[in-house]
């Protein structure tokens, strides 16, 4: 199972994007034990990115992923997306940009292609315009991105992508685990890897035929994640137990100010890092939030500390 975590996006004191510290992210995220980051997405919050920040970061991800890589022997799958513009012709600037920045699959979100919901001919009318403005050799994938509308993908969409033969991940955030069923079955035997972004689901849609997990909680607890994605069907007993807390903190991605969250805790797993973001106001982290966070640590280290006793017996 591929276990994908959401990139946060870092500043420093002044505001600027801390690059150094993105680098112990991708560092943290490796040492976790997942196995991809989903690059300049919505949780890095691309659109208060200027297009050089987008780059910029995308390209220290891949950059460090790489070296990790390589360092260790171990596959670190970087997707990236960061386009942004209403118009096509800015989409594929954005596009081409991450492209050469580095990445190893180039991830469309579905309501640039369609923003002004006027259905699937318009959809692939537009992703086909947009492919013909990339590089030949790009490797793609879709990102039903909730802002600023959720697109969710058809399957006729997902029958145009098998048919182009460039599609390779999906962050799939439908929600619903019977659609997800039947998007693997459609996608069974290509090369296409459906991955879930939500967690309460998540074990019974890999029993289903899913590749995996993309999304934010892997920025709290990744290596739950990594656990279940590599022992839900070999000890199904403890994987519902994993499942059933996975899928009860997942509710905190509403209600509490994420990406602050977040960041709030990677101070508690000893990376330094700002309480600014672009899409909050830093005064939304305030006590009531932080305290969440160390119960949410508290609780999943002490899950992880009694799987880990169990693999050592």
């Amino acid at each position: 199972m591929e276990m994908f975590t959401t990139m946060i996006t870092p500043y420093t004191a002044n505001g600027s994007v801390d690059l150094e510290t993105a680098k112990k992210y991708v560092d943290w995220y490796f040492e976790q034990g997942l196995t991809g980051i989903f690059a300049v997405c919505q949780s890095s919050e691309i659109f208060f990115l200027s297009l050089e920040e987008r780059v910029a970061l995308n390209r220290t991800v891949y950059t460090r992923a790489k070296e990790l890589e390589r360092t260790h022997n171990r596959p670190f799958t970087i997707v990236s997306s960061g386009h942004v513009s209403d118009s096509l012709e800015g989409q594929a600037e954005e596009l081409n940009a991450i492209w050469a920045s580095g990445t190893d699959c180039l991830i469309l979100i579905t309501n640039r292609l369609d923003p002004n919901k006027e259905g699937d001919a318009v959809f692939i009318a537009n992703a086909e315009k947009l492919l013909a403005r990339l590089p030949e050799d790009v490797t793609l994938g879709f990102y039903e991105c909730p802002y600023p509308y959720k697109r969710l993908v058809t399957p006729r969409i997902l029958d145009w992508a098998l048919s182009t033969g460039k599609f390779r991940y999906m962050k799939d955030t439908c929600c619903d685990a019977e659609t997800i069923k039947e998007r693997c079955l459609q996608l069974k035997g290509s090369s296409f890897r459906l991955l879930n972004a939500n967690c309460q689901t998540l074990l019974e849609t890999m029993q289903n035929g899913c590749d995996g997990y993309c999304g934010i909680m892997c920025n709290y607890h990744p290596r739950l994640y990594a656990w279940l994605g590599e022992n839900f069907d070999k000890e199904p007993e403890k994987a519902n137990l994993v499942q059933s807390v996975l899928g009860t903190f997942g509710f905190t991605e509403t209600g509490l100010p994420y990406p602050l969250t977040a960041k709030y805790h990677m101070n508690l797993c000893g990376i330094p890092t700002e309480n600014i973001a672009r899409n909050r106001k830093s005064e939304e982290m305030n006590d009531y939030a932080k305290s969440c966070m160390r119960q949410m640590k508290h609780a999943t280290d002490a899950l992880e500390a009694f799987l880990a006793s169990g693999e050592a017996q």
